[in-house]
């Protein structure tokens, strides 16, 4: 998904890769084209079911005050500054799109705007000649990938997810993103986020703290210590895995990894020393294994005492 069109001139890519116990950014600049803005229209009337004198508000957004308008991607919404019988603000229009215009009567709104998970809410006053209003979001994005040794992550198993480190509670950031895939575009607000890598469900987690700039897209590479591995038993090397068959790994520490009743279990794992156990047909079969970043390997455990 593209942020906006930024600059003239060319793009700059810069990868950090960021290790467990901290890292560094370096922002970049993408130019990208956008589409033609989608415009709603709000009509409200009197309680006489008669059309009020309308005026013609334009609501515009940029990332940056000296930056181009926003194209798409904008959710656009408009309350009514005056709460009804529930002590809610009613909404009054709404829009999609980039620039937008809203036909409504003289008077006083809340007009908040969304792109993506950066916003920004303003008081309007509008009079009998209209109004144009410009939103600058001080807004830019995030896009995150990971690497385990020299390889690029390229798996379903990988996931970010984006807190907050703004506000007084820093020791409990807000999460702002979740389940977020490799490569996708979060806009946020400018401001330092805590970033959580896991890859796989088990023990393969990095953390880093990045700094996203307004009207820039940061571009972060993390990079963890693991593997994927895939247990087998067998009756003999290279042979089809054996039915009915239930595992636990543990670590060389002797803490339980994992316990499965999956017959061919595939997972991700941090590096270091492990034992496999398989348990079929009351016999139990082990075999020491070793995980290697980015070497994904399958392990054979042999049914033979």
């Amino acid at each position: 998904m593209s942020l906006v069109k930024l600059l003239k001139s060319a793009a700059l890519a810069v990868i950090l890769l960021a290790m467990p116990n901290g890292a560094i950014t370096f922002p970049v600049v993408n130019a990208q084209e956008a589409q033609p803005p989608v415009n709603n229209y709000a009509r409200p009337s009197d309680n006489t079911g008669r059309q009020k004198l309308e005026s013609e508000l334009i609501l515009e957004a940029r990332l940056t005050k000296d930056g181009e308008p926003i194209e798409r991607g904008l959710v656009w919404r408009v309350f009514s500054a005056r709460a009804d019988a529930e002590g809610k603000l009613p909404v009054v229009g709404s829009g999609k799109g980039g620039t937008t215009s809203f036909s409504l009567p003289s008077g006083t709104y809340l007009v908040h705007t969304s792109f993506g998970r950066a916003g920004a809410t303003k008081r309007i006053t509008l009079g009998t000649g209209g109004a144009r209003e410009v939103f600058v979001l001080n807004a830019g994005g995030l896009k995150l990938n990971a690497m385990a040794g020299n390889r690029k992550i390229v798996s379903k198993n990988l996931l970010f997810s984006i807190f907050t480190l703004e506000g007084k509670d820093t020791n409990n950031p807000k999460a702002i993103a979740r389940n977020v895939s490799a490569g996708r575009i979060v806009r946020l607000n400018a401001g330092t986020y805590h970033v959580v890598s896991e890859y796989g469900k088990i023990n393969a987690t990095v953390r880093a703290d990045l700094r996203v700039t307004a009207g820039k897209l940061t571009e972060a590479t993390l990079l963890h210590r693991a593997a994927e591995i895939t247990l087998k038993l067998v009756s003999e090397k290279g042979g089809e895995a054996i039915a009915d068959t239930a595992w636990s790994v543990v670590s060389e520490q002797g803490d339980k990894i994992l316990e499965s009743t999956n017959t061919f279990p595939k997972m991700v794992l941090s590096n270091g020393d492990y034992t496999a156990s398989a348990i079929n047909g009351g016999e139990v079969y082990t075999t020491d294994f070793k995980v290697v970043a980015g070497k994904n390997s399958e392990i054979e455990v042999l049914a033979s005492k």
